[in-house]
């Protein structure tokens, strides 16, 4: 794809992470990880991929992606990194955090003389895997330029949102929408199976009408087989239900459905569900629907 120019680093390799770096690295991209859990690098070592023994080490690759579960993680990895004696060229973070998180690490990387680009990706491991994922990005148009190339081979949609940190609150819109949206399936699907539908008619009838969606699709194998096999976890959910609804606030913007979902997650939660796929949203409904005890496995 682009003849190896430029050094790559990639920080975190979790779920995600490891699915957008092995893109990289299947496109003939020159790449050094790094992760907490040391081990969760070996199946990229063994597509390729070359190990950092510090976050530091990785400020002699010329750009480096991050991607960690949390505000405070992004923080604390990005002092990390701008802390050794070599620095990259650009860090492009592609986690789901917070607004203000996010300033304050371009203001960091501003300061070290260091470009940032916030980059956001919608999809889960096997959606990336695929070339079907969608990233939204938000920083000085300069930036998004010298890093496209990278994030056309990792996604099949990326947009410039804005110069600043626009691409936040836009994937956390997308992760508010989604969140309702598989409330509002799972609620539907219950109250046809307590009217004595089977589940797996309900949905093969829903994906052939207008109201159907790829996603839907995909994930009605797990709905009727009630298979939990974390893409999404339901507190990864919470958490970014806690940012939407606090940038609601703070911009006067009313969002009475996403309030009532973050609540249904918090029960989710409450009985087992942490981390499970956030579909498992389903257990929850099928519970306080009273439905019957095969239906509840």
């Amino acid at each position: 794809m682009t003849a190896n120019v430029r050094s790559l680093g990639w920080l975190g390799t979790g779920r995600m992470g490891a699915a957008l770096a092995r893109r990289l690295i299947e496109a003939g991209e020159r790449v050094t990880v790094w992760n907490r859990t040391s081990a969760k690098t070996a199946p990229l070592v063994s597509a390729g991929a070359r190990v950092a023994e510090r976050i530091a080490d990785l400020g002699s690759c010329d750009i480096v992606f991050v991607t960690v579960s949390s505000s405070r993680d992004l923080e604390e990895v990005v002092v990390a990194l701008l802390a050794g004696s070599s620095r990259p060229e650009m860090i492009v973070d592609c986690s789901t955090v917070s607004s203000a998180a996010s300033a304050r690490v371009r203001a960091m990387a501003d300061e070290a003389g260091v470009g940032f680009l916030a980059a956001p990706v919608s999809g889960n491991p096997h959606v990336v895997a695929e070339g079907a994922a969608c990233i939204v990005a938000s920083g000085p148009f300069d930036t998004f330029s010298l890093a496209q190339p990278y994030l056309d081979v990792m996604a099949g949609v990326v947009v410039l949102a804005g110069s600043a940190e626009q691409a936040r609150l836009v994937k956390l819109c997308h992760n508010l929408y989604l969140g309702m949206m598989v409330q509002a399936l799972v609620e539907v699907t219950s109250l046809a199976e307590k009217g004595g539908t089977d589940r797996a008619a309900f949905l093969e009838f829903l994906n052939g009408t207008v109201l159907a969606s790829d996603w839907v699709r995909k994930r009605t194998p797990d709905l009727v087989s009630r298979d939990w096999t974390p893409t999404f976890t339901t507190e990864l959910l919470r958490k970014d239900f806690d940012l939407g609804l606090e940038a609601a606030r703070s911009l006067e913007v009313p969002l009475p459905v996403a309030a009532a979902v973050h609540q249904l997650i918090q029960s989710a939660i409450g009985i087992g569900l942490r981390d499970s796929d956030f579909l498992s949203l389903y257990e929850q409904q099928a519970r306080v629907a009273a439905l019957d005890s095969e239906s509840e496995g």
